[in-house]
């Protein structure tokens, strides 16, 4: 197992408050690394990576289309995005190199969720990754 994948496992899911997480390279626009049983299409890059490139008030306005699901956008700025579907979301944080993509379920803590994927993102970008 690599060190980003441990990463995501150890910080992200070892909170029990992240459900899946993933690392995708914005620059190639491919998937990093994921947790087991995470599988990220290439066409859910392409719209988190598009989230970022194009202005984020329109992801905020449009919303998300991840996993074949729409979502909300609560959030949107340069640094990330925050999007729920019900009791579910998407949070994705960018550093300078990656996206970092968690996603949280029913009966988990959404602001868990987001402080330890916005701590591992501050943690990348400390990295210069």
């Amino acid at each position: 197992m690599s060190h980003l994948q441990n990463l995501l496992l150890d910080t992200l899911l070892g909170t029990k408050h992240v459900d899946c997480a993933a690392l995708i390279r914005i620059q190639e626009r491919t998937l990093c690394v994921a947790s087991p049983g995470f599988s990220v299409m290439p066409s859910d890059v392409r719209t988190l990576v598009n989230g970022f490139a194009k202005n984020p008030l329109q992801a905020r306005r449009e919303g998300l289309y991840f996993k074949e699901k729409d979502y909300k956008c609560v959030r949107a700025d340069e640094h990330s995005l925050y999007a729920k579907n019900g009791n579910t979301g998407v949070i994705v944080v960018k550093t300078h190199l990656y996206l970092l993509v968690a996603t949280y379920t029913e009966n988990m803590y959404p602001s868990v969720c987001v402080e330890a994927t916005e701590k591992l993102g501050e943690y990348l970008r400390k990295k210069g990754n």
